[in-house]
């Protein structure tokens, strides 16, 4: 439940917000954005720019994001970086909010989005602390409070103990397009791909486009009779929220898909799904990686690119072995450097594979934007 009012008192003072985990620590603030109360999954994002695109992913669907960049909304809001029509975040944490936004692209102020999309938030917390003790304790549920939804904190903690936990949670369907749309082709169309939106941000398909290909995004519900009606040199599995574990209906999307050899390429929520599809099990990483700064090795080059994330699932796969699946032969393509989790996976005996992280990289890095172009080299290879 949240309210759409400023985090203004009627004295004219900033409205004292309360931010309660699950394992009872609390943090005392200013509110920021709308005042109300919001639950969800407390997680931090590392990055230092690119706030807007965060709070448009629709992969952050039902969490709590923490931002450890001290300083937030100093660029304010436009009307072009948004990845999607609205914000996801359940709720917005930071230390330090600008006063007065300062950018030639700005049109109003990060404060003034939130509070208009009912966004509830906290500021002035010292969110390093909080950051520190959530990569010490996980990602755990957790509640904001301000205005008339501050109780004493015994009363906060236990409603924060009933909000739903991310395991388990089935959430692709409600941030996915209802109807399917098609992005065209930027100049000569060379490829028909079909996406199936679990979660998709805006600039996946417009990378593709960027490539020559006309994307039909499908729904998350999509069956493998609505993929091949648009007749696709390609198929794709978009990011997206939640639980890979309860995925069931992409996951058996996508061995139609395998089971044709269909040029195939899955970005985050896709590459869960792609190693659900091979056998490969998935799990939750105790706190995730979500920010722009995190180095992957692409073992198929020894390349190390510094990469845009956003996961707190990963796949269970053998590191430094080939595994038989199904579908052929498949090893794991990417490495985070900084834990070895599994950031992509590719089949060796067809064109199929995937990457855990954001290739498309709205506000950067662009490191691996190149996997576009490993997607349109196997629709090549296929037609010819």
């Amino acid at each position: 439940m949240t309210t759409s009012t400023r985090g203004i008192a009627p004295s004219g003072k900033a409205t004292p917000a309360v931010l309660v985990l699950e394992d009872g620590r609390i943090f005392r603030g200013r509110s920021y954005g709308a005042v109300g109360e919001t639950f969800g999954e407390a997680v931090f994002s590392t990055g230092m720019t690119g706030y807007q695109e965060t709070l448009t992913d629709p992969s952050y669907h039902r969490q709590v994001v923490v931002m450890t960049a001290p300083h937030v909304g100093n660029t304010g809001v436009n009307d072009e970086d948004p990845e999607s029509a609205r914000i996801w975040v359940a709720g917005y944490v930071v230390r330090d909010p600008a006063r007065m936004p300062s950018n030639w692209r700005s049109r109003r102020t990060l404060d003034d989005e939130l509070v208009q999309q009912g966004v509830v938030g906290i500021s002035g917390v010292d969110t390093r602390a909080l950051t520190r003790h959530l990569r010490e304790r996980g990602a755990m549920r957790v509640g904001i409070f301000s205005g008339d939804a501050v109780a004493d904190d015994a009363a906060l903690l236990a409603r924060v103990k009933e909000a739903p936990q991310m395991v388990g949670a089935n959430l692709s369907a409600e941030v996915a397009t209802k109807e399917t749309y098609v992005v065209p082709a930027i100049g000569t169309k060379k490829f028909t791909v079909a996406a199936v939106d679990l979660g998709i941000k805006g600039m996946t398909p417009h990378r593709m486009a960027e490539r020559g290909i006309e994307v039909h995004v499908l729904p998350a519900t999509a069956t493998v009779e609505d993929v091949y009606a648009v007749d696709p040199d390609g198929v794709f599995f978009s990011n997206g929220p939640g639980d890979p574990a309860t995925a069931d209906g992409p996951v058996a999307v996508m061995r139609a898909v395998l089971e044709r050899k269909t040029p195939l390429f899955g970005i985050c929520f896709g590459n869960q799904i792609l190693g659900r599809a091979l056998g490969f099990g998935t799990y939750k990483l105790k706190y995730g990686h979500r920010g722009i700064n995190q180095p992957v090795q692409d073992r198929t080059t020894g390349k190390v690119e510094v990469t845009a994330h956003n996961h707190g699932f990963a796949v269970d796969a053998p590191l430094d072995e080939v595994s038989q699946t199904p579908y052929g032969r498949a090893e794991v393509s990417h490495v985070c450097l900084n834990d070895q989790v599994v950031e992509g996976l590719q089949l060796l005996d067809q064109p199929a594979f995937s990457v855990q992280y954001h290739p498309e990289a709205a506000a950067g890095p662009h490191d691996a934007a190149y996997l576009f172009d490993r997607f349109v080299e196997l629709m090549e290879g296929q037609r010819a």
